[in-house]
């Protein structure tokens, strides 16, 4: 029978644990040691766990396995030879020893890899590396690092905490699963010492275990943390040791309730599927995708071992993917709105969901019925899709290479995206809203008190300021987004350009140009900053913002957000921080994107600085090859065509590559009343040839120059301008033709409202109403009345009288919301639970309950 989303969420409740887990009676009773002795038990995890390792002579015996076989060969002679290189203080040729946090992580890794091609059936067993003697070089490998850089307490837990806690005992351990024969014949004492040494560096636990209180033990992190004191357990045969790393780990597939929070934790997958980690950053496609594979892999280590029940972990995998991970994939691209500082890293989008549909392939051969057919079909869908497909050589298990292997070659199978066509997606938990159109995707990236403008760490996405100020991404379908998103968007788009944001004209300085290294270190302060304090987390690493509005409404395929730009945390609590903190006032805006079929509406007021600082606000921002054929045209309000360049109030414009045949059309709108064309800002529209080193977004990058034809179409404000209002339409694929159409009298888009009360816009064509309220007080817009903040979409079904409502709190506060329909009265067809329908004088009365909603759309039909 099919377990139901609910049943697996309070199956993995505290009350419900033996659901997935034995009882510690259980656990104890003689037949259930018998019965995992016999079948399961110890035995079988660690079995488990090397023949996903390292994979099995079935699996390695493929045709398909080869490549994989021979890179982690390769990688392991290599390895050898910088070993038999190595220095004084070194065990492997360039990673010196001692001081270095990162060349130890290095070292075991290392080791570790090794470690994996001495023990891969199917590599040639008359020599290196898959022969007794390497074994037993990375047995003494273990043992040095041990005995000189690791074992010592008091020399150790320098640098970053994540080498020590997570990285350093993820390859030790896992080198000791696939040598634990060796080890138990020349160190048997090696695993209880490694043991007892990675428990102590565990600091940021308590008692040497898991500390779900601490902020470190969350998330993704949690779950390698677990994985390994999993492993750990089974190599000391203690099973009280497994289930305790057990019921931690699963603590991370309970969706979370932000109104009633487990041990304070906010970092996981939400019911709307948005995931965060670190406390607030929307991250799905970085610490969301390695959870992602931890969790699918421990399915695969504990299946059959009788120490948990992972089939009512399934479904639950399997709505991340659905819910939170298609959403954000298009045509093989993981969108840079969920990637955190990963953005700046030269692996790009393809990449991601390439680990993606590793993941997917390995969760399809556990689950069942069409789940599993839905998995396989996605699985292809990312192969099909992909300007790069996934390389399977790179999959990290030889078994993931075969399953994936079978389902490419399976007929039945179609590929299929597990996203409808068209489909609008509200992450109101992580500030992201997504929509996708058969042609293209619109992601946007907004920030709150919740949720991060950015995320900066480690040198790595040294430029981030404005990414969570409302900056949005056009994704155009058959295009290889490489060559218009990514890296190279980062490094040749000036950080105040990026398409969308509205940001002060100033030059902001990088965290190790202000400071001189990559985090701001005053340990004597009351603050108490250091590398990894919570201080850094809130005020350098990743600051949220401080306006509570922020979010929006989904109405079937179409979607309203909103947001009230803010200042970050760092500059409105400036007062405490130390004297030589360098803090940043942001621009002023309040803005709403409507997302329509044809047409994503923009609309932006009270746009401004209040220092008086010049302030743009950024159309959009598209790169193209240095060699493209780009060509821009407009037609000015006024008439007559316009060829693009310099400064002119426009009608429209377009943006087409024609090298690869995409373009892009921007209608310029007018505010109600305006006459036609007088109440149009003057657009300001480059066209520019940039070079620059990849090396300026991220300090660990090469340092490769790169040449991309940067467009910008932008409104400028000059200093001490007053505040203004902008509208305007992006228009995916558009040709001249099409923009024409949108005259004056034809347009089927109407501007309603734009203040920093009330936006709305009517699309006569859709007979659709939406509306951000961002005050208190009533609005009236449109033959609508509402109270108070709120994001509201109405349409109207021709012919039939039918009326759909959709509403959403985007200050995730208020207890209800409460709207009027002026005309005649209506009567419910159908409604969300906590929706009541009324009448009063003039119209029909919506009360909304949104107490506990969380950003969550209400939708009610009426007749």
């Amino acid at each position: 029978m099919e377990i139901t989303r609910r049943h697996v969420l309070s199956l993995l409740s505290a009350a419900g644990l033996a659901a997935v887990i034995p009882t510690p009676e259980a656990f104890a009773a003689p037949g259930t040691a018998r019965e995992r002795s016999a079948g399961g038990g110890v035995e079988r995890l660690l079995r488990n766990t090397r023949a996903v390792l390292a994979g099995t002579p079935e699996s390695n015996s493929r045709p398909e396995t080869a490549a994989k076989l021979a890179a982690v060969a390769e990688a392991a002679r290599s390895h050898l030879a910088d070993m038999a290189a190595a220095g004084e203080n070194e065990l492997f040729r360039g990673l010196p020893l001692g001081t270095s946090d990162s060349n130890l992580n290095a070292s075991f890794r290392r080791l570790y890899e090794i470690a994996l091609a001495a023990c891969t059936p199917g590599l040639p067993s008359d020599g290196p590396p898959n022969d007794a003697a390497t074994r037993r070089r990375v047995v003494d490998g273990l043992v040095t690092l041990h005995e000189r850089y690791y074992g010592d307490q008091s020399q150790g837990y320098y640098g970053n905490w994540f080498n020590w806690e997570i990285g350093i005992s993820t390859s030790v351990t896992a080198t000791l699963v696939l040598l634990a024969e060796e080890v138990a014949d020349q160190r048997p004492e090696l695993i209880r010492r490694y043991t007892a040494s990675m428990d102590a560096y565990l600091r940021n636990g308590k008692d040497g275990d898991v500390d779900l209180d601490s902020r470190f033990h969350t998330g993704a992190n949690l779950a390698d943390i677990t994985t390994n004191r999993i492993l750990q357990g089974a190599l000391l045969g203690d099973e009280s040791r497994i289930r305790k790393a057990l019921e931690d780990q699963l603590t991370v597939y309970a969706t979370i309730d932000p109104y009633h929070l487990n041990h304070g934790v906010t970092d996981g997958h939400y019911a709307d599927g948005s995931f965060v980690q670190h406390s607030s950053v929307a991250y799905t496609g970085s610490y969301g995708k390695a959870l992602l594979a931890r969790a699918v892999q421990m399915i695969g280590f504990l299946d059959g071992t009788g120490y948990a029940n992972t089939e009512v972990l399934v479904p639950v995998v399997h709505r991340w993917v659905t819910d939170g991970f298609a959403p954000v994939v298009f045509e093989g691209w993981m969108m840079e709105i969920v990637k955190g500082r990963a953005v700046s890293r030269t692996a790009g989008g393809y990449a991601d969901s390439a680990a993606v549909a590793e993941a997917v392939t390995d969760l399809s051969a556990y689950a069942e019925g069409e789940r599993a057919a839905a998995l396989k079909r996605y699985v292809k869908h990312l192969a099909a899709a992909s300007a790069t497909p996934p390389d399977p050589a790179r999959f990290a298990s030889p078994l993931t290479v075969v399953r994936h292997a079978a389902i490419m070659a399976d007929g039945a199978v179609s590929a299929a995206d597990l996203n409808p066509a068209a489909r609008c997606t509200a992450f109101n938990a992580m500030d992201r809203t997504v929509h996708r159109r058969r042609g293209h995707a619109f992601a946007l990236a907004r920030s709150s008190e919740r949720i991060s403008k950015y995320e900066y760490m480690n040198g790595e996405n040294l430029m981030p300021w404005f990414q969570g100020d409302g900056a949005y991404y056009l994704y155009l379908a058959g295009e290889d987004q490489r060559n218009a998103f990514g890296v190279d968007y980062y490094t040749t788009v000036p950080p105040h350009g990026l398409a969308g944001v509205t940001a002060p004209d100033e030059r902001r300085k990088t965290v190790p140009e202000l400071y001189g290294k990559p985090y701001y270190d005053n340990p004597d302060h009351p603050l108490h900053f250091t590398s990894s304090s919570e201080s850094q987390n809130t005020y350098v690493y990743f600051p949220r913002g401080t306006n509570r509005h922020s979010g929006g409404a989904v109405l079937g395929t179409y979607g309203a957000a909103g947001m009230v730009q803010s200042d970050d945390v760092a500059y409105a609590e400036r007062d405490r921080l130390p004297d030589d903190f360098t803090v940043y006032r942001n621009a002023t805006a309040t803005k709403s994107w409507f997302l329509l079929d044809d047409e994503i509406v923009v609309l932006a007021a009270g746009v401004g600085d209040r220092g008086g600082r010049a302030v743009t606000t950024t159309v959009d921002a598209r790169i193209a090859d240095p060699d493209a054929t780009v060509r821009i045209s407009g037609e000015r309000t006024a008439g007559g065509r316009w060829a693009g360049g310099g400064t002119e109030r426009l009608r429209w414009l377009r943006y087409a590559d024609e090298t690869r045949g995409t373009a892009v059309g921007y209608l310029f709108l007018g505010s109600p009343g305006g006459s036609p064309g007088a109440d149009r800002h003057p657009v300001t529209v480059e066209l520019e040839t940039v070079t620059r080193s990849r090396r300026i977004v991220r300090t660990a990058n090469p340092d490769t120059a790169v040449t991309r034809q940067v467009f910008r179409a932008a409104f400028r404000q000059e200093a001490s301008a007053a505040p203004r209002s902008f509208a305007y339409a992006l228009v995916p694929h558009a040709g001249e033709r099409e923009l024409r159409a949108y005259g004056a009298d034809s347009s089927p888009l109407a501007v309603l409202a734009n203040t920093t009360r009330l936006q709305a816009v009517r699309h006569t064509g859709l007979d659709l109403l939406a509306v951000n309220s961002f005050a208190r007080g009533r609005h009236t817009v449109g033959g609508l009345r509402l109270d108070g903040p709120a994001s509201v979409l109405l349409r109207r079904e021709r012919g039939g009288g039918r009326v759909t409502v959709a509403a959403s709190d985007p200050t995730m506060r208020r207890e209800r919301l409460t709207l009027l329909l002026r005309g005649r009265r209506l009567r419910p067809v159908s409604s969300d639970p906590g929706v009541r329908v009324g009448h009063a004088p003039g119209g029909t009365v919506l009360s909304f309950r949104t107490r506990h909603a969380y950003g969550r759309s209400l939708t009610v039909t009426l007749r």
